[in-house]
């Protein structure tokens, strides 16, 4: 099968979908990798790399997609890319849909087959494809709202883990999923005072026997929730609902408790955030202040250390990928009923439940959508 790999071209976005280790498994199997010209190399990975593992190297993202059968990328393709997609064609890369009416809007009209990467399960439910990300962007959380926290990045001043004589900070960590444990990791090796908020009980039970005490766990629904982001300095956003809008937890007025240059990272920012007052920002300008509170809202936080994030994601995304190469789409999804939760559009139709229902399209399971396949 043709594999192409364009360079990512939202801002400020440095990693590559394939890395040459990778393409060499491909191409050993008998796939034809093109990949775009130093698309790697801001990850470190250059031209000649992907020439010894077999790939060509392609000048223009319009042959890319051109000649190839499927698209492999890290982010959602922004609207010059979509342009270039055509019907029939696999796109399998993060999506986001929720948090994009016209990017789904335009997908169903390109006809392709679209697989996201944050909607594939595995056995327990759980989100393979997107939890290496995860696990590196609740380690960045920590350090961007640390970074944030200092005075000449107009926050309060403060130093996580405080100094001899001094108390360590709060931080609050809403969610305790693979973001929140992630972040907690960070927070508590600061030495922080660390609260993680979750609506599982089980969950919590599992953090309190990882962190042992470094943690303050809180059932959200036995949580004054505005209690104790008074109390913080630093809160991070971690809430996930698979595929879908995440729910605002944190409202405007909720701002106002909090101390004047206090820290949101909303790491949920990719499905329109957990926090009322959040937007997308880069890498570039990464905060913005609504009433004396340091907003850090980058949407593709991972692309701020592209290798190690290529490398974790394609550990995660390469045997899904040889399946879909070596299969054809049909059988590898129809075969692998984890594979097919990944499917969010297929040919003109939206086949994600959470995506249909928030942009009023018609849903249509993915297992009927294959049928007629």
């Amino acid at each position: 099968m043709r594999i192409g790999v364009p360079k990512e071209i939202k801002s400020q976005e440095n990693r590559i979908g394939l890395t040459p280790d990778s393409v060499k498994v491909l191409t050993s199997n008998g796939h034809k990798v093109f990949v775009e010209n130093n698309g790697g190399f801001e990850a470190g990975f250059d031209n000649e790399q992907y020439k010894r593992s077999g790939a060509k190297i392609v000048d223009k993202a319009e042959d890319i997609f051109n000649d190839s059968e499927i698209i492999v990328k890290v982010k959602e393709p922004l609207s010059n890319e979509i342009k270039m997609i055509r019907e029939n064609q696999i796109v399998f890369t993060y999506l986001h849909l929720a948090a994009g009416k016209q990017l789904t809007d335009s997908l169903v009209k390109s006809k392709s087959v679209c697989i996201a990467y944050e909607t594939v399960t595995d056995n327990n439910g759980r989100l393979p494809l997107l939890a290496p990300m995860s696990a590196v962007a609740g380690r960045m959380s920590i350090q961007a709202g640390a970074h944030s926290l200092e005075k000449h990045q107009k926050g309060r001043g403060i130093l996580l883990g405080g100094a001899p004589g001094v108390e360590p900070a709060t931080v609050v960590i809403l969610g305790g999923g693979v973001v929140g444990e992630n972040a907690a990791l960070i927070a508590t090796g600061m030495k922080a005072k660390v609260y993680v908020v979750d609506k599982s009980a089980k969950r919590l039970d599992q953090l309190k026997k990882m962190f042992g005490d470094t943690i303050i766990p809180q059932e959200s629904a036995k949580t004054d929730l505005k209690k104790i982001i008074s109390e913080c300095v630093l809160l991070i956003g971690g809430v996930l609902i698979p595929g879908a809008e995440a729910p605002k937890l944190v409202t405007k007025d909720m701002l106002k408790l909090m101390k004047r240059g206090s820290v949101i990272v909303d790491v949920a920012i990719d499905q329109g955030g957990c926090v009322e007052t959040s937007k997308p920002t880069t890498h570039a300008n990464p905060t913005y202040i609504v009433d004396d509170i340091v907003h850090y809202c980058v949407a593709n936080m991972p692309g701020g250390v592209p290798r190690t994030s290529t490398l974790a994601l394609n550990r995660a995304t390469l045997p899904f990928l040889s399946e879909l190469a070596d299969k054809g789409y049909e059988k590898a999804l129809t075969e692998n009923k984890n594979f097919l939760e990944g499917l969010n559009i297929y040919k003109g139709q939206v086949t994600y439940k959470a995506v249909a229902e928030v942009f009023g399209h018609n849903y249509v399971p993915p297992k009927d959508a294959l049928k007629n396949v």
